[in-house]
């Protein structure tokens, strides 16, 4: 008895090899996803989909209830959840359409960018859990906004995939052009060509799909974008390989590999940096603790800082952090605020005071009454405004703006040269003049002008200590009119320094402060050894958290406390003795930086959580104008929105934690490479050292960036324009016109190349 074939297919839904009937489904999951998109009448996805949908796997229980939402005043609730598997637009149709299907839903929007979707919906007819059912229902991943999503890999598999095939197939050009000088044979010319096409395939039908994609889609939004010339001409290209290896003619498979391979590398580029604010929003909300001490009665009990709600009562001790906003009910405690105000010293709550959460317990202990919990804190609050920060409307650059000119006009002049070229001379030269228009035209040179200038900009600024994260940020640094400079960290070093006492105060108090961890303690200590003071032993030391310290020296009994925001008192047995003073100074050539940045033409101000008294000092030692003081990171960010409103662009240069908010707000957004994890990772650009230096360098930069930019793509456009017409004429052949394609290309890499020295000249006139 011979054994029976089995009937091999996909899945429906999601692709899988499935045995069985035709039209059998994997599993349940897909089955029921299936019916779903039935249901809502959105069988049309299947057929213009890019790719099959994930298949659908059981997900954890997520406690949906804890997502943070809006109350709209008609009575709707609004909600952010992430969207984790989504490959193309179409996925975002899909989930977009059957959301807005879901009786309750009034709006549904899906960013494929971020990976989020925003729902607003009548909490009467359905709720979120309902709602991220049948996003996993359709082989999605809902997840809560704040968890970060997985690195998206497949553009980096094109890229391997075309760079491979480039490099082959550009093998096989090579020893085909050898075998012109020295002769091959036939056989050998055939298999050659065989193999070209046999590597280029799925380079054009599976790496370049992108590009594909965004001229379709293009085209089904009436926009027309540089993808759609590109897709024409890699299409046209490996169209005429076929052909060419068909007939035993010349085919051009090497410049339409490479040509994907390169352009798949401008556009990895730019999506490394598509998760920033995402994590940046993420480590802001890390400064929260996951625990937390809550009294219940006389018995104290650890639980998830989730678990907290308002009214609730916790503890908190030295060294903790807090883990919801709240007020201080009773003890007395040093805190350092910086998630919030940028303090550069610890300030003394007591009852009554408010505490935020991530602010740190340094000395001291309180009970506190919650009574903001999860995402409703302020830090939760400042990692929202990032992302949505992140979403705001990007400002279109020179190139989007020439591109869907260049686009119409390339694409108008090889249509006309196909129709007119057919008609008079017949398809085979209608065909080689189309493809040469096409490739000759092929606005890979446009699309470099600003990143390749940029490229070079970007090193310019990275040899003189500025960090910058793309070419685009250089078309916005140029605009800039405006720095605003955050102060502690930025301009001063964020931790107090003696600047007034006698030796001989500075021993008596060094000699008590010996073993304390207090900041002001390391402030003593280390004048003392910068002075060669010799530090005594202190007898029957006694630390009072809050009040200060005591103890004998030399047989004498001595006192120190706080007697100010900026000094100490030292007081013995019969009364004040005198005053150590201490400030946050100013970084080293704090003030020769910021007259470099005032001599580029730009205004200056100063902008602090810290109290006015001490900004406006540290404004008079460095040469700032203007200065805006005790102003909290929302404040912060409102203050450069505000100077945008009015016109502005604006340079925002800060390091704290609380920075966040303000960075992403400015136009332009440089963090010192020493402050806060977060304000590095929603910044443009990053300080390698301590100086402000580089912020003039950089703008000196940016000018020059900004000139080339525009002087090669006039370049690229005289260039294409010439090459076009003599394509036109037929006077450039396809493979002449694959020679060609790289010299527009060369001038704006000959434009890249007199950056450093430009700026470098611009540097000494100012000088």
């Amino acid at each position: 008895m011979g054994i029976q074939a089995v009937e091999v297919h996909g899945c429906p839904h999601c692709g899988t090899p499935v045995e069985g009937p035709q039209g059998s489904f994997c599993c349940h999951g897909c089955e029921a996803a299936s019916a779903l998109v039935h249901s809502a009448g959105l069988d049309a996805w299947y057929a213009t989909r890019e790719k099959p949908g994930p298949r659908v796997r059981s997900v954890e229980p997520i406690a949906w209830s804890r997502v943070p939402r809006t109350e709209n005043a008609d009575g709707t609730v609004t909600a952010c959840v992430g969207v984790d598997g989504m490959t193309c637009s179409s996925c975002v149709w899909l989930t977009e359409r059957v959301l807005e299907r879901t009786p309750g839903v009034t709006d549904a929007h899906v960013s494929y960018a971020t990976g989020r979707a925003t729902l607003r919906w009548d909490p009467a007819v359905v709720d979120l859990d309902k709602l991220t059912d049948r996003i996993a229902a359709l082989g999605y991943q809902p997840r809560p906004t704040g968890d970060i999503a997985q690195v998206d890999r497949d553009l980096l598999l094109r890229l391997g995939v075309a760079s491979f095939g480039a490099m082959n197939v550009m093998g096989h050009a090579v020893a085909l052009y050898a075998g012109w000088f020295d002769g091959m044979e036939d056989r050998f010319i055939a298999l050659f060509r065989w193999a070209s096409l046999a590597v280029a395939t799925p380079v054009v039908l599976w790496s370049a799909t992108p590009f594909f994609r965004g001229a379709w889609q293009g085209l089904k939004n009436r926009v027309l974008h540089m993808d759609l010339p590109i897709a024409l001409a890699v299409a046209l290209l490996y169209i005429h390989g076929v052909w060419a290896t068909l007939t035993h003619h010349e085919s051009y498979l090497d410049s339409v590999t490479m040509l994907v391979a390169l352009l798949l590398t401008g556009r990895l580029l730019e999506a490394r940096g598509r998760k920033r604010t995402v994590e940046a929003a993420a480590s802001l909300a890390a400064v929260v603790p996951r625990t937390a001490r809550r009294a219940r009665g006389d018995t104290i009990e650890e639980v998830s800082s989730e678990d907290l709600v308002p009214g609730d009562i916790v503890d908190l001790g030295s060294g903790q952090e807090v883990p919801a906003d709240g007020v201080v009910t009773t003890g007395s405690a040093l805190v350092r605020m910086a998630v919030l105000t940028g303090e550069s010293r610890p300030i003394r709550v007591g009852a009554g005071d408010s505490l935020v959460a991530g602010a740190v317990i340094e000395d001291g202990a309180v009970r506190m009454g919650v009574t903001r919990t999860g995402d409703r804190t302020l830090v939760q609050q400042m990692a929202a405004d990032l992302l949505l920060a992140h979403e705001a409307p990007r400002t279109p650059s020179p190139t989007d703006r020439i591109a869907p000119v260049f686009t119409a006009a390339t694409l108008g002049v090889a249509t006309a040269t196909a129709l007119l070229v057919n008609h008079f001379m017949g398809p085979d030269e209608a065909l080689q003049r189309t493809v040469a228009v096409l490739v000759v035209a092929c606005p890979c040179a446009l699309a470099l002008a600003g990143p390749l200038v940029g490229a070079s900009g970007l090193g310019a600024a990275a040899r003189r200590g500025l960090l910058v994260r793309s070419a685009e940020t250089f078309e916005n640094l140029a605009l800039v009119d405006t720095v605003v400079l955050d102060k502690t960290g930025t301009i001063t070093w964020g931790t107090p320094a003696v600047v007034a006492a006698d030796d001989a105060m500075l021993r008596v108090a060094a000699g008590l402060e010996r073993f304390s961890r207090h900041p002001i303690a390391s402030a003593i200590i280390e004048a003392a050894v910068l002075r060669g003071v010799a530090i005594p032993v202190a007898e029957d030391v006694q630390e009072t958290a809050g009040v200060g310290i005591r103890g004998r020296v030399d047989g004498v009994a001595w006192t120190l406390r706080r007697g100010g925001p900026d000094r100490v008192a030292v007081e013995s047995e019969n009364g004040l003795v005198g005053w150590i003073v201490l400030e946050d100074r100013p970084r080293a050539d704090a003030a020769e930086d910021v007259r470099a940045i005032v001599a580029t033409g730009r205004q200056v101000i100063l902008l602090t959580g810290d109290h006015t008294e001490v900004a406006d000092r540290v404004a008079r030692d460095v040469g700032v104008t203007r200065v805006v003081a005790e102003v909290d990171p929302r404040g912060k960010a409102a203050f450069v929105e505000e100077l945008r409103a009015q016109g502005h662009v604006v340079l925002f240069v800060g390091d704290g934690l609380n920075d966040g908010p303000a960075l992403a707000a400015a136009d332009v957004g440089i963090a010192m490479a020493s402050g806060a994890a977060s304000s590095v990772l929603a910044a443009d650009g990053i300080l390698a050292g301590e100086r402000l230096a580089p912020i003039a360098a950089a703008l000196h930069t940016a000018g020059v960036v900004h000139r080339r930019v525009r002087v090669g793509i006039v370049r690229s456009l005289i260039y294409n324009a010439s090459a076009v017409a003599a394509a036109v004429m037929g006077l450039v052949n396809p493979l002449v016109a694959a020679v060609l394609m790289p010299l527009s290309s060369g001038l704006v890499i000959a434009s890249a190349a007199g950056v450093e020295r430009a700026v470098a000249r611009a540097q000494r006139q100012t000088r």
